[in-house]
């Protein structure tokens, strides 16, 4: 079932959505060769934390499984839900982070990939051309539209350049619950699927593979990475259908003003 958000929950989202974008800058601030990823995630923790939330992933179940951390990091050819470890980032590595902040009885969702030093041309260009299909998605978010435009608009993009979509994870209803309906894939029809409705509340989140679009588990149950073992990136934010368009509750700004500071993350 889809539920509706008042402007009130609205509000409430947005305000998540900001203590969010913060927390993944904090996080950037950090991205180095030569930090783990749990380092990573246990600034997230605190981050979220000293601010009056809950990570939405923390204890976030699946099955008989609990997630186990504050963020899913998920790096090079890693698709999704990467756990944070001993890993040690590296010159070269892209770097997936994502992550979800629950308050007042909201859930905010969004993540960012990022490229650390000297980063392939071919992948500084998937990285781009993924975060360019958000947009393109999420400019479909309007009453009357249907959730295949937006699928449609990522995938016409992306697969024009020979990139493979991933087709077994999708976006998402966001609100009261991490994961609502409708479900909301990176690929599809124009004018199939659900239709969009002022108050409707979605994860749009591309997940681009630079090879083929084939995934595979790890034996822990939770890391998804490309078959082929080429890069993926995936940019993720929290949705609003508004009367006249989308209303983009999760917000970029603060990553962004990190990285144009930054000696180490490309500007992309």
């Amino acid at each position: 079932m889809i539920y509706l958000k008042t402007p009130a929950e609205l509000a409430f989202i947005q305000q998540n959505g900001e203590i969010l974008g913060k927390c993944h800058a904090e996080v950037a601030k950090a991205i180095q060769p030569g930090v783990s990823t749990l380092a990573l995630d246990k600034i997230a923790y605190e981050y979220i934390k000293d601010n009056g939330a809950h990570p939405s992933f923390l204890n976030y179940q699946v099955g008989s499984q609990k997630y186990a951390y504050s963020l899913c990091i998920s790096v090079n050819d890693v698709v999704v839900h990467g756990l944070p470890g001993e890993l040690i980032l590296k010159e070269g590595d892209i770097i997936s982070i994502d992550g979800g902040v629950y308050k007042n009885g909201y859930h905010a969702d969004s993540a960012y990939t990022y490229g650390i030093g000297n980063v392939s041309e071919e992948v500084v260009q998937l990285l781009q051309r993924t975060k360019e299909s958000l947009y393109l998605g999420l400019n479909q978010a309007a009453p009357g539209k249907r959730v295949g435009d937006i699928g449609f608009a990522v995938q016409s993009y992306t697969e024009s350049f020979g990139y493979g979509v991933v087709r077994e994870l999708v976006g998402h209803g966001v609100g009261k619950k991490l994961h609502e309906s409708p479900e909301v894939p990176n690929y599809g029809r124009r004018g199939e699927g659900a239709k969009l409705k002022e108050g409707m509340v979605i994860a749009i989140e591309p997940m681009i593979n630079l090879g083929k679009r084939q995934i595979s588990v790890d034996k822990d149950g939770w890391t998804i990475r490309t078959q082929d073992r080429k890069p993926s990136a995936h940019f993720e934010h929290t949705v609003a259908v508004g009367k006249e368009g989308p209303i983009i509750l999760t917000t970029f700004a603060p990553i962004e003003e990190v990285i144009k500071t930054s000696t180490v993350l490309l500007n992309i």
